[in-house]
């Protein structure tokens, strides 16, 4: 039996998952157990498992309760090596990582420094059977809105004006749609139009790329911890 399998072959090496990251998408990046977004008590029941490695991408935030750090130090506690990127991951890995949770990717970083300090920058809402987002998460609109800076659509001004248009909304409202019509107010029809282009081809999914850093940093460690097994042989 493989050392990543417990008794009913079940791989011991766990990944809470959804939008951030389908979970079809993450199978092609790490042999792992992948389980939908984490909410208050998956992690108790998870112990059973005996697992020996678990990440955390996405979470739930206000249809169910949110794990808490308390659940996440359990498995810390117990040995396991927990890893956290793009969304809930990142703000639990922010708060635990003296405790040894690791924190992986940009999103992490940016809470970490304290340039974002609020849930609702990851929160979002999506269709529960295809994980398809339905609105678009604050900070992927930050980055979507920088490369516009980049590319001359916008100036940093018009950009930093939209931001504190769109975080002044309910997460749930906050779509791509509503990003343009935002725009258009801020900066006009003609490069509205051109940024909702953008938007649509060349947006970058800071989320999706996070969640893609944190699976190949769990499967660098996997190899790492399975070469070790044999070498103890």
């Amino acid at each position: 039996m493989s050392d990543n399998k417990d008794i009913q072959g079940r791989t011991r090496v766990v990944v809470f998952t959804g939008p951030s990251l389908r979970p079809q998408e993450g199978a092609a990046l790490l042999d792992a157990t992948f389980l939908p977004p984490v909410k208050r008590g998956d992690l108790v029941r998870l112990s059973a498992w005996k697992p020996r490695m678990v990440g955390i991408i996405d979470g739930e935030f206000y249809q169910n309760l949110a794990v808490t750090p308390k659940e996440v130090l359990a498995l810390l506690d117990a040995g396991v090596a927990v890893y956290g990127a793009a969304s809930m991951g990142a703000l639990r890995a922010v708060e635990l990582e003296r405790y040894g949770m690791v924190g992986v990717g940009s999103v992490f970083r940016l809470f970490r420094k304290g340039v974002l300090d609020a849930d609702d920058e990851v929160a979002l809402v999506y269709d529960k059977e295809t994980y398809r987002p339905v609105s678009e998460p604050l900070v992927n609109t930050r980055y979507a809105l920088r490369a516009a800076v980049r590319r001359g659509i916008l100036t940093r001004k018009d950009a930093h004006r939209i931001v504190e248009k769109v975080s002044a909304l309910y997460f749930p409202e906050r779509t791509r749609e509503l990003v343009y019509l935002i725009a258009r107010g801020v900066i006009g029809a003609g490069p509205a139009a051109e940024l909702r282009d953008s938007l649509v081809k060349d947006a970058p999914n800071v989320k999706t790329q996070d969640a893609k850093r944190l699976l190949a940093r769990m499967a660098r460690d996997v190899s790492r911890a399975n070469l070790l097994l044999v070498r103890e042989r």
